[in-house]
């Protein structure tokens, strides 16, 4: 018989045993489970969930697996709210984005300012109208700029005005530049331009036009007054003798290098308180052209006559010539290096001259001036010289007149003395000193018979005896004065000097074409002037022609 307290004890380790065995298989059922639904693969199947009819019961998802038993759970209704929610959010991010980039595109477009970040030569424009930034570069910039450029040679300077150059800085161009930046290119440029400027600014540079004709005559005029001037090989007639110079080297001024400082300064605005060298190179005379002299000076003799219908002048010409052969001279020259040559010259006198004719084949007097003088006798001297090569001399109709060819070199040998002149800046003697003043007085004497002046140079300094564009300049060699006859009948030069004035006249015949000259002058810088030749018929204004824009160092 089995003890009843052992029976209930295998009993209870039974019961105890089938439980435990009970939770193992329902924790393997679990485990499976969630397996299976987190794995699944492609060869299970997804059940639709069978609706029952009572409202209040959830839908269940049924998974088959294999042979296995089929069991329902509950459906992840949770991941379709979340997806929904990231949807709305992202799209509410997109719309706004667009908002705003269009807000600001909008306001972008109808801004009328320059961009943030934008200057002009340096200085801020940023936010500006056009007016307003046009008004701040001028003030602070453009107006503070000086008005001429300066070289230098030695101790002399050359100023080049502005005005003669007719420079023109272009700010409004430059403002428009500004104020298109962030405003050309595609919609999406635009903005990006705009919202980058900040950090990456942008300066524009003024840029500047100027008469380049205009500049290379104003180098010229400076390489002409360079205190080292070339000496071309020349000649001139002195009593029987023709006097042949070979030159000599000098400098002049680097034209094209020139122009590129110019452009330069003027391009990168840096000029003020600059004084820049002129470049120069070394400018070599000529060959002696014996062929060339001898043609001009050649001369079969002719008795002077006029007519009265028509009124003609008909000059005398004195027979000249090589007194040698022409082979003998030329052979002579390329044998002999010298600076200076003498040739003996043969004379063949006419029988009658214009002296002969009497002023009466000039009966009218086209024009004249006069010139006051210091009597300094050694100056006076030289004034006196150049008067008397030059009084008495007939021009021909459409003949130039040279005043180096018939004043002549001014030597010790030809009667010339110290005298006060310019150089380098200062006042010193020199021989020949004085003589330009001769030259001053006939080139106004030419201005008011309104004959063409075919070359003419002025002063460094301005002169004592005539005011600002009324003076002119010679340097035997190198700076001549020339005028021309462009009337039909001939003219004579009437030169005296004494008693403290040379006095040029200039005789001839008037005719019914013939104006009243006047000559004004106006100063437009600190040391430059525009002289003007006005035209006058039966007291009317005609004409007015600009004659020369003439700058003058300080003393």
């Amino acid at each position: 018989m089995i003890n009843k307290e052992n029976q209930k004890a295998a009993v209870y380790k039974n019961k105890k045993e089938v439980i435990k065995q009970n939770n193992k298989n329902v924790n393997s059922k679990n485990e499976y489970l969630q397996n299976v639904i987190q794995n699944l693969q492609p060869s299970q199947e997804l059940v639709k969930p069978k609706v029952e009819n009572n409202e209040n019961k959830e839908n269940k998802l049924v998974v088959a697996d294999n042979n296995k038993s089929v069991q329902t759970f509950p459906p992840r209704a949770g991941i379709k709210f979340k997806f929904n929610l990231f949807t709305s959010l992202c799209l509410i991010a997109i719309i706004s984005i667009m908002v705003v980039i269009t807000t600001f595109a909008i306001i972008n477009e109808n801004d009328i300012k320059i961009k943030k970040g934008v200057s002009i030569q340096g200085i801020d424009v940023s936010e500006l109208t056009k007016e307003q930034a046009k008004e701040k570069v001028k003030q602070e910039f453009l107006d503070n700029l000086d008005n001429i450029i300066y070289f230098q040679y030695g101790e002399n300077q050359y100023p080049i005005d502005f005005q003669q150059i007719n420079v023109e800085f272009l700010l409004d161009k430059a403002i428009e530049d500004a104020y298109n930046i962030g405003r050309t290119g595609s919609f999406i440029t635009k903005n990006i331009k705009v919202l980058t400027l900040p950090k990456h600014p942008e300066n524009i540079q003024i840029g500047v036009s100027y008469d380049e004709v205009a500049l290379e005559a104003c180098i010229l005029d400076m390489s002409s007054k360079l205190p080292d001037q070339v000496e071309q090989p020349s000649y001139y007639i002195e009593g029987k003798k023709l006097i042949i110079t070979s030159g000599k080297i000098g400098k002049a001024a680097d034209v094209e290098k020139t122009k590129e400082i110019v452009s330069n300064a003027l391009n990168e605005k840096n000029y003020n308180g600059a004084i820049y060298d002129i470049p120069t190179y070394d400018k070599y005379p000529s060959l002696i052209n014996l062929q060339e002299i001898h043609t001009n000076i050649y001369r079969e003799v002719k008795d002077a006559y006029f007519t009265t219908e028509p009124r003609m002048v008909y000059p005398e010409e004195v027979g000249v010539d090589f007194a040698d052969s022409f082979e003998n001279v030329q052979a002579q020259i390329d044998s002999e290096k010298k600076s200076e040559y003498e040739v003996d010259l043969k004379y063949t006198q006419p029988n009658v001259t214009v002296d002969d004719l009497g002023m009466e084949a000039f009966p009218d007097e086209l024009g004249t001036f006069a010139t006051a003088y210091v009597n300094n006798a050694n100056r006076t001297n030289n004034l006196k010289l150049a008067s008397n090569k030059i009084n008495g001399k007939v021009i021909m109709p459409g003949e130039t007149f040279s005043y180096n060819s018939i004043v002549g070199e001014r030597t010790i040998s030809a009667g010339y003395k110290e005298a006060p002149i310019y150089v380098n800046g200062r006042v010193e003697d020199g021989l020949g000193g004085g003589i330009c003043q001769v030259t001053t007085t006939l080139y106004n004497a030419v201005l008011f018979a309104n004959l063409e002046i075919v070359e003419r140079s002025n002063h460094m300094f301005l002169t004592s005896y005539a005011g600002g564009g009324r003076d002119a300049t010679v340097a035997y060699g190198s700076i001549d004065f020339k005028f021309k006859n462009n009337r039909d009948y001939p003219i004579r030069v009437v030169s005296s000097v004494g008693n403290g004035y040379c006095t040029i006249s200039i005789y001839g015949l008037h005719t019914d074409n013939d104006y009243e000259v006047k000559i004004t002058t106006q100063k437009v810088g600190a040391r430059t002037y525009k002289a003007y030749k006005n035209l006058y018929k039966n007291g009317e204004l005609v004409s007015t022609e600009l004659l020369s824009t003439d700058t003058y160092s300080k003393h």
